[in-house]
């Protein structure tokens, strides 16, 4: 094992940012950060919104999600979420994406946590929620580029298939996770 290190020494002052490219989904900056024995360096931080993923428990099984990822360029099966509206709490948002997705709303909607989805260049968080006792309104609305086929599976299912082909989104392993500690503690 290494020499313990003060927490302090491990502390970057950024000194300036300079905005490289702004799109709708993030804004992607470089940084000139000082350490704390005065080394500069540059790095690139891509500073997107929050953003909420829903885990939908019906019966059993999860409410999942079918859709196009781009960045994939494949389908992929997830928990219901999306991008956090302007003056939403990460509350109203999820309980909004939950209905545009499934077309339910839920009686019971507890949070589980917030992570950020990669610390090294990201400045977002995901914040993560189960929704319980769902009733079913008889219509979804999705978003205008929205894409999706939501269905029923088994939670067993959902745990063998995560990391997989089907569901390679790593931060639906991250939400799983948090499910299961939610579900271990009660």
């Amino acid at each position: 094992m290494g020499d313990k290190v003060n927490d302090k020494d491990l502390i970057w002052t950024e000194n300036s940012k300079n905005e490289l490219l702004r799109s709708p989904i993030a804004t992607i900056s470089e940084t000139l950060s000082t350490a704390s024995d005065g080394q500069k360096h540059k790095y690139i931080v891509i500073d997107c919104r929050d953003w909420v993923i829903v885990i939908p428990e019906h019966n059993g099984n999860f409410l999942m999600v079918k859709q196009w990822r781009h960045g994939e360029k494949a389908l992929s099966t997830e928990f219901p979420g999306g991008v956090i509206d302007d003056g939403e709490t990460p509350e109203q948002g999820a309980r909004r994406e939950l209905l545009e997705e499934t077309g339910c709303t839920a009686n019971k909607l507890t949070f589980l946590g917030k992570m950020n989805p990669n610390p090294a260049f990201m400045c977002n968080h995901v914040h993560v929620f189960v929704a319980e006792d769902l009733v079913q309104t008889g219509s979804r609305h999705l978003d205008s580029d929205e894409y999706l086929d939501s269905f029923e599976m088994p939670v067993e299912e959902v745990m063998k298939k995560t990391a997989s082909k089907e569901m390679p989104h790593a931060l639906m392993a991250a939400a799983l996770s948090l499910y299961c500690q939610y579900k271990n503690s009660n």
